[in-house]
């Protein structure tokens, strides 16, 4: 198969798999500059599988790190109307939304922290709709990622500079199953795979699940009625979507107030593009009591102050060590792979879908139940292969769902 020919499968996959352009459907695409031989092929499989107006929102690597160099804390607050009122148009239309990352995990190293955290806040709130919709799949969405010289720098820094971004397009081809036959039926049956694991899951409601680990033993309370999903959601229309491409989870909400212990991480956070690693939290009855890093601390305290959500978790997730990513034995640097090599947790909101009829409860509602509600939500990453996990039965009675990292049944 010629490079040519996996793009196209690529942006097949992203159409017809990831957010499943419908007929007379409008499509909104986030991406980059550095992303736009890619995205061209796109519109125009979009427009294909039947999209009624394809729009793409340009950003720019340069233009982003001008503005966080020159704007002020205080003008942060002042987030674009047009912004939202982009977003609301797409709910209201029942559009479909694609992101196409291009990450440069250190564009914002050395941007002063306070800058980014306020503007992490007045998003959050502006765009709190938008966030319900996507939380709550009442939109189809789906993030994918191309190379961008700097991102294949960072990954591949011993390799020549000709010789990374090919490298990256390569190694990313494989994770989304690109290069070993029909890519759309190779994506159907792991979906099921996934599907499987969620049910043995969901059929073991378990009450707690407790993590061992190298700096970490942690307990996590799940909610009587909590959900495990696997990568692929369904809209209010019934158009089934994969979020993240690649997925290798199965994951579930946790109870708000109902984790404690500690975690450390295993792979570097990367954060509006600075790194956040070597970090250790501390949790009391579901609360974050303590945050340390030994790389970008304080951008880490800016993270968990986003508000009153923030300092809990909304998301527990199981990838085992053995899955294909981690095999690869590369760091990605971007969360959408690299969580999908290691079991991981979020910090902020949780997913209502993760919680029998949550989609159609309000915040109050979901609040008063111990769920998450949040202006964040941040994965990041700690499982390993030394890493144990417990599910604790209703009776309390333990039995292993994880051993050195990997599935136990």
């Amino acid at each position: 198969m010629t490079f040519q020919e996996k793009l196209e499968q690529y942006a097949d996959l992203a159409v017809r798999i990831g957010v499943n352009v419908q007929k007379g459907q409008y499509l909104l695409i986030n991406t980059s500059t550095d992303t736009l031989d890619f995205t061209r092929i796109v519109v125009k499989k979009a427009y294909e599988a039947g999209a009624s107006r394809v729009h793409v929102n340009l950003t720019d690597a340069s233009f982003e790190r001008a503005y966080y160099e020159n704007v002020t804390v205080e003008e942060t607050a002042n987030f674009p109307k047009w912004v939202v009122a982009q977003r609301e148009e797409l709910i209201e239309r029942k559009g479909a939304l694609l992101w196409i990352d291009a990450e440069n995990p250190d564009l914002l190293a050395g941007i002063d922290s306070e800058k980014i955290g306020a503007q992490q806040k007045a998003a959050g709130a502006a765009l709190v709709n938008y966030r319900k919709a996507v939380m709550n799949d009442d939109i189809a969405w789906s993030i994918i990622a191309v190379p961008s010289p700097k991102w294949a720098a960072k990954v591949f820094p011993d390799l020549a500079e000709q010789e990374q971004v090919p490298a990256l397009w390569e190694a990313i081809f494989k994770t989304v199953r690109i290069g070993e036959g029909n890519a759309v039926e190779n994506w159907k049956n792991h979906i099921e795979t996934l599907h499987a694991r969620a049910a043995q899951l969901n059929a073991k409601k378990y009450a707690k699940l407790h993590y061992v680990a190298p700096g970490t033993d942690l307990t996590i309370e799940l909610p009587e009625k909590h959900l495990w999903k696997s990568g692929s959601s369904q809209s209010p229309s019934g158009t089934t979507f994969i979020a993240n491409m690649p997925t290798e989870e199965v994951f579930t909400l946790p109870a708000k107030y109902g984790v404690d212990g500690c975690v450390s991480n295993t792979k570097p956070l990367v954060y509006k593009g600075n790194i956040i690693d070597e970090f250790k939290l501390t949790f009391e009855k579901g609360k974050i009591v303590s945050a340390e890093a030994k790389v970008g601390e304080k951008l880490l305290q800016q993270l968990i102050a986003s508000d009153e959500g923030s300092t809990y978790l909304g998301e527990v997730a199981l990838v085992p060590h053995e899955s294909p990513i981690s095999a690869s034995n590369i760091l990605y640097y971007n969360t959408l792979f690299d969580e999908n090599a290691s079991n991981h947790l979020a910090i902020g909101e949780a997913y209502p879908t993760c919680y029998e009829g949550g989609k159609e409860l309000e915040k109050g509602q979901l609040e008063s139940l111990g769920i998450n509600t949040s202006i964040t939500h941040e994965d990041f990453m700690i499982g390993s292969a030394e890493m144990d996990i417990d599910g604790i039965l209703a009776d309390g009675s333990k039995e292993p769902i994880f051993r050195k990292g990997n599935w136990a049944f």
